[in-house]
């Protein structure tokens, strides 16, 4: 649906369902834009720099009988390449508008606000976790991310998104706060910081999407020393995926180590956990939004929809 006229739109926005949300500003219709998109107002951060950040509204959220509805939260890493060619990497999308109205017209996902962060110039530091000694790669196809590696930004980026960033999301808009219901998403470095996002804050993120995760530029070390520090699984999905060409070739071996390790942590394939590999498939945002139904549907397509703001409970 594209959007005509604001004015009706924001009057319907005083009825929140915990407290009443401010007005928003949405963006004029763009030709390869399907749905609602905000630009939040810039946050200045004590922790990175500051930088856009795009929202995506699902398709009830205007609607009069709806105006009491709260929804889950997706946060998206390169973030403006999740919605539109212009502003994308390369003139690449990932069509997270089109896969996310399709699929909730096809009831197959809850509805769910994604929330599209923008990378900057200091993308490879602020992605990067911090990481244990790890002997040099023998084949590392960035010699980069070893100095990434001695100057990580991972810890302060997710300082930014959870300390900063999550709140002014939740009063800003009609959203489940708690874990069970917000999600984590992203490709290469953006699936490195994901999952490293899921272990150090369990009680914030309940699911996590790793795309052709980027496991060498951690180094060899990485994937063992989360051993016994991964969240519940209880309480807590992981996705993760790769490819066979460009970087993606390099990842399986590391893919088999980390799946190893979910299964030593009571991790169910198919139930809490998800690896899939993609033969073929490269390292680039085509590949990534001609699977994303798969993490989506992994994440956001068993619990039922909920219309109110829940409690107190966390994740533990």
């Amino acid at each position: 649906m594209r959007i005509t006229s604001f004015a009706p739109i924001l009057l319907l926005l005083t009825a929140g369902c915990v407290a009443p949300k401010p007005p928003l500003t949405l963006c004029p219709p763009r030709p390869h834009v399907t749905g609602y998109v905000e630009r939040m107002p810039a946050i200045a951060s004590k922790f990175i720099a500051a930088r856009n950040v795009d929202v995506w509204l699902p398709p009830s959220y205007f609607k009069p009988e709806d105006s009491a509805r709260c929804y889950p939260v997706i946060y998206m890493h390169d973030g403006q390449n999740a919605f539109d060619p212009a502003t994308s990497t390369d003139k690449l999308e990932w069509g997270m508008d089109e896969t996310m109205t399709q699929l909730i017209a096809e009831q197959k996902i809850r509805e769910a606000i994604v929330v599209a962060i923008w990378n900057t110039p200091h993308r490879l530091t602020e992605y990067m976790p911090p990481v244990p000694p790890s002997p040099p790669l023998a084949h590392d196809p960035y010699p980069r991310y070893q100095v990434a590696r001695r100057h990580p930004l991972g810890d302060a980026y997710l300082r930014y998104l959870v300390d900063e960033l999550k709140p002014a999301v939740d009063a800003r808009y009609r959203t489940l706060p708690d874990c069970k219901d917000t999600y984590i998403m992203g490709s290469s470095m953006g699936g490195l910081i994901s999952f490293y996002a899921i272990c150090a804050y369990p009680d914030v993120f309940g699911g996590a999407a790793c795309v052709s995760t980027a496991w060498p530029a951690a180094g060899e070390n990485f994937i063992a020393s989360f051993k016994g520090r991964l969240p519940s699984p209880r309480t807590h999905k992981i996705y993760f995926d790769f490819g066979t060409k460009s970087l993606d070739a390099a990842y399986g071996p590391y893919q088999q180590r980390m799946d190893v390790l979910m299964q030593g942590s009571g991790y169910i394939a198919g139930e809490n956990w998800l690896t899939d590999k993609y033969p073929g498939d490269g390292h680039n945002e085509r590949a990534w939004g001609r699977r994303l139904p798969v993490p989506l549907k992994f994440l956001l397509g068993s619990a039922p929809a909920q219309v109110s703001a829940p409690g107190a409970a966390r994740c533990r």
